[in-house]
């Protein structure tokens, strides 16, 4: 089946069923989006190298909270 076909089909459904068709697609995008998270900031991810350098900047002092003492609120 071919992306215009998909298109027309979509194009036919009454308006609930896009609604809940553009929800499963949101819905799936949000898992995708979460796997590819955990896919980046796992051992060995293209994240990690960020993380890391974090990590050494906070152990050599180069940090500075970004709120003051109690909740966490802007000033």
């Amino acid at each position: 089946m071919t992306l215009e076909a998909i298109k027309d089909a979509v194009k036919r459904l009454p308006q609930e069923k896009q609604r809940l068709l553009l929800d499963w697609l949101e819905e799936r995008e949000q898992e995708d989006w979460d796997a590819q998270l955990e896919r980046d900031f796992s051992s060995g991810g293209r994240g990690m190298p960020f993380v890391e350098k974090v990590k050494a900047d906070i152990r050599a002092g180069k940090f500075r909270p970004m709120y003051g003492p109690g909740p966490a609120e802007p000033k």
